[in-house]
C-alpha cells in the first residue's frame, strides 16, 4: 500500500501541506505525534519532541541495548582510564555524513564542547574538560573529575554528533539554519520538515552500519487533534503512535485488533508525576505540614480511578524502572489522622489556605489530580485553591519565579540520576526564572553531599547505597510528593518487526524497525 495513501483515509488530517511530496513505496512507516518539535537538533535542544527525529539524523558515539549497557555505534570501542578521568573512543572508519563529508574526532570534539556550552542539561558534560583529537579516528574525553553518567550522556537522545563543517561557521548553534535543514550521520536523511505539521525522513543510502535502515522512510505526522490522531490509528492510515499518556486513548486503542500497545521503551526516560512544594513559603517551610499532605493524598486512587489504571505507583525521586531505586522509602499510605496530628504538632492554624497550579494540557495527569487534592485536602483541614493557567508560559513563570505554594509537575529522569534527578534537589541548582531547577527551593547539606558524591563514585554497588539513602532522605523531607509514572504507552500495528522496546523506545534509531513479510 502506498504511504500517501494511507494518509488520506482520515479527513480530519490535513495531507495539502504534503501535495507536492510524491507517493512513496512500501517500506514506510508513518509515526502519528502530537509533540511539535521547535528544530530538529537535540544537540541543543532537550525533550522528545526533538530527540525522536534527532536520533534518526544523527548518529552518537554509542548507543544502548534493551537493558542499560551502551554498545558500539560511530565508535567501535573505548577504553577508561584506571582513575575515571580519560575515556578514548575509536571511531569506526569510513562513516560520512549526509552530504559525503567524513565524521571525523574533530567533528566529535566539536560536538561534545557544543553541547556542553548549549545543551539546556548542564550536569551531562559537566567534568569535560576537554576532547583531544590525536587522530581523525580517536576522541579522547578529558574529564575533571570520573563521571560514571557519562557513557548515558552520551546516548542517541543527548549527545548526536554533529558536523563540524556545518555548525562551526561561527553562527548561533541554538538558532543555526541547519537545525532545521539537518546534515548529519544517522540511518535516515531529511527531505521535508513542515514545522507543526510533518517531518518526513528517507533511508540514508550510505549509512554506516551495514544493512540498515531496513526501511525506505518514516513520516511523523503531526497531529494536534487527539481525536483525528485515534481515528487515523484506528483506521490503519498510521503505523505507531508513542508516547500516548491519556488513559482514554490507551484503552481505545487496545480495543483494536490490529494494534499492539505497550508500556514499554520508557524506562530512560523516566517521567515522574509530582506534587511539588515551595519549601520557601512559611506554610509550607515545615516538613510536618508537608508530611500531613502526603499522608491526605490516597495515590491508588489516582492510579486507579482518575488514571483508569493504566498509570504506575512513583514513591520515590528516582524513575522505579532504574536500577538506582531504592524500594525502601516511606510510601505515605493514606491516613487522615495521622494528617491531622502532624498539623496539630507543627502547630498550624486551620483552616490553611493554599494555592495549587497545574501543566495546562495533560488534564490526567495534572488538573483533574489538583482538582482532586481540593477535595481531600479539605479533610484535613487545607483550603486548597486551584489556580489555572491560560498556557504553559505562565505556569512556567509562576513555578520558575517561586511563585506558588504547591504545583503539579512532570519530570523526566533522563536515564542516569546525575542527567535528570540532581537538577531538582541541589542547593546550586536553585535558580529563579529557570523551570525544571530546584524550583521547591529545597536545601540539604547532606542531600548535596550525597548526589555529589555519587556523581563520581564508579563502583556502582557504593553509587547505590549513595543514592538509596538520598531517596530516604528527600521521601522523608517530602519537598515533592511522588505519585506516579506518566503512562506514556506506544501503540503499533502488529504487523511492524522489531518496535522500538529499549530503554529509550522512539528516542533512539530505528535503523532495525521493518516490516513483516
Amino acid at each position: 500500500m502506498k504511504l500517501m495513501t494511507r494518509l488520506m483515509g482520515a479527513a480530519a488530517i490535513a495531507v495539502s501541506a504534503m501535495s507536492a511530496t510524491p507517493l512513496w513505496a512500501d517500506g514506510s512507516l508513518v509515526i502519528m505525534s502530537t509533540q511539535v518539535p521547535r528544530h530538529l537538533n537535540g544537540a541543543v535542544q532537550s525533550g522528545i519532541a526533538t530527540a525522536v527525529p534527532s536520533t534518526q539524523l544523527f548518529a552518537s558515539l554509542v548507543r544502548y541495548d534493551n537493558g542499560w549497557d551502551p554498545q558500539p555505534y560511530l565508535a567501535k570501542s573505548w577504553d577508561t582510564s584506571a582513575d575515571g578521568k580519560s575515556v578514548t573512543f575509536h571511531l569506526v572508519e569510513g562513516a560520512t555524513f549526509h552530504d559525503g563529508k567524513p565524521i571525523t574526532s574533530e567533528d566529535v570534539a566539536f560536538s561534545i564542547m557544543t553541547i556542553k556550552a548549549n545543551h539546556p542539561f548542564q550536569s551531562m558534560f559537566a567534568p569535560v574538560e576537554a576532547v583531544e583529537t590525536p587522530d581523525a579516528n580517536t576522541a579522547v574525553i578529558k574529564l575533571a573529575q570520573p563521571h560514571p553518567a557519562l557513557m548515558l550522556a552520551l546516548s542517541p537522545a543527548l549527545a548526536p554528533i554533529i558536523p563540524k563543517h556545518v555548525y562551526g561557521d561561527g553562527q548561533d548553534v541554538k538558532s543555526h539554519p541547519a537545525n532545521s535543514a539537518v546534515v548529519g550521520s544517522g540511518p535516515f536523511k531529511l527531505k521535508e520538515f513542515t514545522p507543526g505539521e510533518a517531518i518526513v525522513l528517507e533511508k540514508n543510502p550510505n549509512f554506516f552500519v551495514d544493512g540498515r535502515p531496513v526501511l525506505d522512510e518514516i513520516l511523523i505526522r503531526i497531529v494536534k487533534d487527539p481525536s483525528a490522531l485515534l481515528i487515523a490509528m484506528e483506521n490503519g492510515e498510521g503505523d505507531m503512535y508513542p508516547f500516548m499518556a491519556g488513559s482514554q486513548e490507551i484503552k481505545r486503542l487496545q480495543g483494536v485488533d490490529a494494534l499492539e500497545v505497550t508500556a514499554e521503551g520508557y524506562a530512560a526516560i523516566g517521567p515522574i508525576n509530582w506534587l511539588a512544594f515551595n519549601t520557601a513559603s512559611p506554610k509550607l517551610g515545615d516538613k510536618r505540614v508537608r508530611q500531613a499532605i502526603a499522608y491526605a493524598v490516597d495515590r491508588d486512587f489516582i492510579i486507579k480511578a482518575l488514571h483508569r489504571g493504566v498509570s504506575t505507583a512513583q514513591h520515590g525521586p528516582i524513575i522505579e524502572s532504574s536500577p538506582f531505586f531504592e524500594a525502601g522509602v516511606e510510601e505515605y499510605k493514606v491516613d487522615l489522622e495521622k494528617s491531622k496530628a502532624l498539623l496539630a504538632e507543627a502547630g498550624v492554624a486551620l483552616p490553611l489556605a493554599l494555592t495549587i497550579d497545574y501543566i495546562p494540557g495533560p488534564k490526567e495527569q495534572q488538573q483533574s489530580i489538583a482538582e482532586y487534592l481540593k477535595s481531600q485536602l479539605k479533610k484535613i483541614g487545607i483550603e486548597l485553591e486551584v489556580r489555572a493557567a491560560p498556557d504553559f508560559p505562565t505556569w512556567a513563570g509562576r513555578v520558575g519565579g517561586h511563585d506558588f505554594d504547591l504545583t503539579m509537575d512532570v519530570v523526566f529522569n533522563w536515564g542516569d540520576p546525575v542527567i535528570g534527578v540532581h537538577r531538582t534537589y541541589l542547593s546550586s541548582n536553585i535558580r529563579k526564572g529557570v523551570i525544571w531547577s530546584n524550583t521547591q527551593n529545597y536545601s540539604n547539606p547532606k542531600v548535596d553531599e550525597l548526589l555529589a558524591a555519587a556523581a563520581v563514585e564508579q563502583d556502582m554497588a557504593k553509587r547505590k547505597a549513595l543514592y538509596s539513602e538520598f531517596q530516604k532522605i528527600v521521601v522523608d523531607e517530602v519537598p515533592i510528593m511522588f505519585l506516579n509514572a506518566s503512562p506514556y504507552h506506544t501503540a503499533y500495528k502488529d504487523g511492524i518487526e522489531n518496535a522500538p522496546m529499549g530503554i529509550w523506545g522512539t528516542a533512539h534509531p530505528m535503523d532495525t524497525v521493518s516490516w513483516k513479510k
